[in-house]
């Protein structure tokens, strides 16, 4: 008799972990694998493999958080391990990225670029961590606005000149002294405090459902057919929309 009741007492003592809280650490680990990818393909020269590989981290980014609330299977392990990943995908990819694309031609001043956005990126993740513990302890809501640009947006924003270069043979897109200064700008818009919006709380009337449906399937298919010039207009559409954001946030503060 004695047996089973070990058996039974050894079986409870096993650490067994539900598989709802693995899954959305394996989707940041996927994210981290992306950004990894990233930087091989550069090293590679396969400049196209690698913007790719950004954009899928970005989707992988955006599903863990969403897949962690649906499962319920959040936790502070998965925040922090989100948060490292980010600064692999997010920030080291791109910059090596775009210095062995264009930036080492002007030598330390590209390798110090590349440097200053990685820094901006951990500020701009340290800073956005430090807001999500806070408005968790007190209860705020979602807020509508970002602060600064998040870093898969500063990412996909930062290698746009790469983007925009596979579809036009505009020289200026290559000039390492342009680029140089527009990462430059991207990692200070990242680290600032301009706001930027936050489709978190985003609400489709029900009465437009089908439309959106029509819309996302025509975006799809923009994506596989027309990949490069549907992220040079979203890269365009988005950097329009910062001063808008500016704008809008002014006025409801004023209110």
């Amino acid at each position: 008799m004695s047996e089973p009741q070990d058996l039974k007492k050894a079986t409870r003592r096993i650490p067994i972990m539900p598989v709802r809280s693995l899954a959305p650490n394996m989707v940041t680990i996927l994210a981290l694998c992306s950004g990894m990818f990233a930087i091989r393909f550069a090293i590679l020269g396969k400049w196209e493999a690698a913007v790719v590989s950004i954009l899928v981290a970005g989707v992988f980014d955006g599903l863990d958080g969403r897949i962690a609330r649906l499962l319920k299977g959040s936790s502070k392990f998965g925040a922090e391990l989100d948060s490292l990943s980010d600064i692999v995908s997010f920030g080291v990819a791109p910059a090596l990225i775009m210095y062995m694309w264009v930036l080492h031609d002007v030598k330390g001043l590209g390798w110090a670029i590349s440097l200053g956005y990685v820094i901006c990126m951990v500020l701009r993740l340290a800073r956005f961590n430090t807001e999500l513990s806070e408005e968790a302890t007190s209860g705020k809501k979602v807020k509508n606005y970002f602060t600064g640009i998040p870093s898969p947006a500063a990412a996909a924003l930062s290698v746009w000149p790469m983007i925009l270069s596979f579809e036009t043979d505009w020289a200026i897109l290559k000039n390492p002294v342009v680029c140089s200064a527009y990462v430059g700008i991207i990692a200070l818009l990242a680290v600032s405090r301009i706001p930027t919006f936050s489709f978190k709380r985003l609400a489709i009337n029900r009465d437009y459902v089908m439309f959106y449906f029509l819309g996302v399937a025509i975006f799809f298919s923009l994506l596989v057919t027309h990949l490069w010039v549907t992220m040079s207009v979203i890269g365009f559409l988005y950097l329009s929309s910062i001063p808008i954001a500016v704008k809008r946030h002014r006025t409801e503060k004023r209110r």
